[in-house]
């Protein structure tokens, strides 16, 4: 790996660490019910997502996401799940998300990047 890939992945790693290991957010009676997903991509995946931060695929951009869309979202959920090397976590770092909060965020993700 590149020395600069290789710092990346690192900068990465830490804000995953920073990031990633807080418990899902909570819908208070006042808050207003949210599209599903939302929050979870909000709390755990926008750091790498949004900017492509360690190879991410960067939510509204068609073009990265269609090679994960042609192995179809079955699989596109079991490499969330397991983790996806170098840089996708297993569960993204959302240890406590159920498989549904999971393929939730996904389809949140895609939406916005057709």
């Amino acid at each position: 790996m590149r020395q600069s890939r290789w710092v990346e992945f690192l900068v990465g790693a830490v804000m995953l660490l920073f990031v990633g290991c807080s418990e899902s957010p909570q819908t208070g009676e006042n808050q207003e019910i949210e599209e599903p997903g939302k929050q979870t991509y909000t709390r755990f995946c926008f750091s790498c997502h949004a900017s492509g931060l360690g190879g991410a695929p960067r939510t509204g951009d068609a073009a990265a996401w269609a090679p994960r869309l042609e192995k179809g979202l079955e699989k596109m959920l079991e490499g969330v799940i397991r983790g996806l090397p170098p840089g996708m976590p297993a569960r993204g770092m959302c240890l406590q998300c159920s498989d549904q909060e999971l393929e939730n965020v996904m389809t949140y993700m895609l939406k916005r990047s057709k």
